[in-house]
């Protein structure tokens, strides 16, 4: 079982409710404005500002390259 992409359309954003991108290889949603990295662990996503990954400019830059 894989993650619902039809999810994405009523996901925001926990911080400033903006758009997600969702990257399937790293299992991750990412918010390109405050620079956050959420996981998605069991198929679920783990929308909780302490779960997330606060990253440099450089950083979200490499991930969404990598996209």
């Amino acid at each position: 079982m894989s993650f619902d992409k039809k999810l994405l359309d009523i996901l925001a954003c926990p911080v400033c409710k903006g758009k997600l991108l969702y990257q399937r290889e790293q299992a991750q949603l990412i918010c390109k404005f405050d620079r956050m990295v959420y996981p998605i662990r069991e198929n679920i996503p783990v929308l909780l500002e302490s779960e997330a990954k606060h990253v440099s400019s450089e950083e979200m830059e490499r991930l969404l390259t990598n996209d």
